[in-house]
């Protein structure tokens, strides 16, 4: 293995990283709202260990595909995604998600299941985006091939244009994170949107990244969700936009972005996306060494590096 392909990996482990601490912390944020804020004010953060959910296990799948064979094979995706379902069906996936794992690992051909759900038009939900950021981290440096591979793995699961428009939005937006970091350059929100934007394929998710784009750093975070979304529909045009704005106005600090996210006091999971991102941008020890020490470790876990 080349330099170049370590230093791939290394990036897009990195992405999972913030990944599975963000989508870990975010699964502890679920309650009454009026308790959430105040922890969210107080810094109180919940007692033992957090675990992370069926995100960050499709994260790994992911990885751990890049991994094996330095891009999307779609049919070997397939099966890790269905194999780690299996192997612990407990980790909050959602009821699409399930019918097609199942239907995988029961030895449905993966694009039949896929395009099987709501009616033949295929699932428009956010979790293809929530495990792209390592796609955008190992392709950080070659657009075309990213948007590709982007594509090919939100396909297993989301075969509507919004859920793969997630999936390519949220790894650009790694990408561009990456990259910025590589060169030594501060990441400004404009440039962060500017590049999202510019290769993004025509959707809801686009037009409304390019709303997020307009609005200010500095408004109140209601605001933001009465106009963005907060992931509560549990769709990608609902999740995206909103978890870019988050990413886009804390570039250089990881823990400020998953606390705006949190305080959307939507699909807290958004917290994964946000994380895959801005932990290329801010890097790993932007990370509180006590989050890293409570959430599940994604290394040691039965998923990881198992292909």
């Amino acid at each position: 293995m080349d330099n170049q392909t370590i230093n791939r990996l290394d990036l897009a482990k990195i992405s999972l990283l913030g990944l599975s601490v963000g989508d870990a912390l975010g699964e502890t944020y679920f309650g009454p709202e009026e308790t959430i804020t105040a922890r969210l004010k107080s810094g109180e953060l919940q007692e033992g260990q957090w675990f992370f959910t069926d995100d960050t296990v499709m994260g790994i799948g992911v990885y751990n595909i890049l991994s094996k064979f330095g891009a999307i094979d779609q049919d070997e995706l397939a099966k890790e995604f269905a194999g780690n379902y299996v192997l612990d069906n407990y980790r909050g996936y959602g009821g699409t998600a399930q019918r097609i794992l199942r239907d995988i690992a029961g030895g449905t051909y993966w694009m039949e299941a896929s395009s099987g759900v709501f009616e033949g038009m295929g699932s428009v939900g956010n979790g293809a985006a929530m495990r792209s950021g390592p796609i955008g981290a190992y392709f950080y440096d070659n657009v075309e091939e990213l948007i590709t591979q982007a594509k090919l793995a939100a396909e297993i699961t989301h075969a509507h244009v919004e859920g793969i428009a997630g999936g390519i939005a949220v790894a650009l937006a790694a990408s561009v994170s990456a990259r910025c970091r590589l060169n030594k350059e501060y990441l400004a929100a404009n440039t962060f949107y500017d590049f999202i934007i510019e290769h993004m394929p025509a959707s809801e998710v686009k037009a409304k990244i390019q709303k997020a784009k307009s609005l200010p750093a500095d408004y109140d975070i209601r605001t933001i969700v009465s106009i963005l979304g907060n992931g509560t529909q549990l769709t990608a045009p609902d999740t995206v936009p909103f978890a870019l704005w988050c990413a886009a106005h804390n570039t250089g600090s990881y823990p400020d972005a998953i606390r705006t996210g949190i305080s959307g006091l939507g699909d807290r999971d958004t917290a994964a996306i946000i994380g895959s991102i801005v932990v290329l941008s801010a890097g790993s020890d932007s990370i509180p060494e006590q989050w890293i020490e409570q959430a599940e470790r994604f290394d040691t876990s039965p998923f990881f590096n198992k292909v």
